[in-house]
């Protein structure tokens, strides 16, 4: 069970921190795996690493009140930093011998920042952001890529509900026209690079987290089971090095 990367991916109110966290029990019980010996959760961005200082200015608006002031390849680079140096450090050693579950990763980018470009413009954009981050930065690739999706209307309720009407909301959270445009790129990232789909809306409200949960196991026990060679999200083909 070595070198196995799972990412649950989804935009905000979507339950991913939750769906890690269950996920994250449930396979210690599953097999058996000792935190820190071949089981590890990990979250992006690493709020509490100063690698994600130049993540944080970004969210807060310092370098501009709305997302697309800061150019998608300016602020892919200030997230896949933070995550080069979370895997440098922290699990590098965990992935070579077991299971990483991440809660955000690479895919964010993929959404957040192609949402920033015409559509004409994805495609060019995924092939640099892959090859960026796997090939020339050398950070795993994922084994499966998990998507929860949510009804953009439910994600609004839930963030106007978690932060009690205060303004705490970041940049991409306060801005609708933004989330929108992401929930977009997402549908489209998830069809292009294979990613497994998770409907976690039903007739306008959540499904229950043990619904979710559900229907996620099956597709993490498929990751887990295929071997290493024949795992890996579908990414569009890596440039050649120049």
């Amino acid at each position: 069970m070595k070198k196995k990367l799972i990412v649950i991916e989804g935009l905000d109110g979507s339950g991913k921190a939750t769906q890690s966290g269950l996920l994250y029990t449930f396979l210690q019980k599953e097999y058996g795996c000792e935190t820190g010996a071949c089981l590890r959760q990990v979250s992006f961005p690493d709020y509490e690493s100063d690698s994600s200082a130049l993540v944080k200015m970004y969210l807060a608006g310092q370098f501009g009140s709305k997302p697309e002031d800061v150019n998608a390849y300016a602020a892919s680079s200030f997230y896949a930093v933070d995550r080069y140096a979370s895997f440098k450090r922290d699990w590098k050693r965990d992935w070579e011998s077991g299971i990483i579950i991440a809660d955000r990763y690479t895919t964010s980018n993929a959404i957040h920042q192609c949402s920033k470009l015409p559509e004409k413009m994805w495609d060019e954009y995924l092939d640099w952001l892959f090859h960026y981050e796997y090939a020339l930065l050398g950070i795993p690739e994922p084994s499966m890529v998990i998507y929860l999706r949510v009804d953009p209307a439910v994600s609004q309720r839930l963030l106007t509900l978690r932060y009690e009407g205060q303004e705490k909301r970041d940049i991409h959270e306060r801005d609708r026209e933004y989330l929108a445009r992401c929930q977009k790129a997402a549908a489209y990232c998830a069809e292009k690079l294979g990613w497994r789909v998770v409907e976690c809306c039903r007739d306008g409200e959540m499904r229950s987290i043990e619904e979710i949960q559900q229907e996620l196991l099956p597709l993490v026990r498929e990751a887990l089971s295929s071997p290493a060679e024949e795992t890996g999200a579908a990414s569009p083909t890596p440039r050649e090095e120049v």
